[in-house]
């Protein structure tokens, strides 16, 4: 946080000199509302930046193939099936 203040160029005073202002300028009624809105708009951004990781992902790895394999008979026909014998 504080190099984010460093890069604007704001002290602690000036800071809250800043944030004085806002609340008079909204009132503290709109201030909640603000952050509210502000959270949502995060959440939303987060979901669209999930939503298009997760397609390229999807794209980038090919569906598993459901065709066997060429020149492969099934295994029932290569299995002699066993005879019954009575004991009598």
């Amino acid at each position: 946080m504080n190099a984010m203040l460093a890069i604007l160029g704001l002290s602690g005073t000036e800071l809250i000199i800043v944030l004085v202002a806002v609340l008079v300028l909204f009132g503290a009624k709109r201030i909640p509302e603000f952050a509210k809105g502000l959270g949502k708009g995060i959440n939303e951004f987060k979901k669209a930046s999930r939503e298009v990781t997760d397609s390229l992902e999807a794209e980038a790895t090919p569906p598993p193939s459901k065709i066997p394999p060429p020149n492969t008979a099934p295994q029932s026909a290569s299995v002699p099936k066993p005879t019954e014998t009575k004991v009598g």
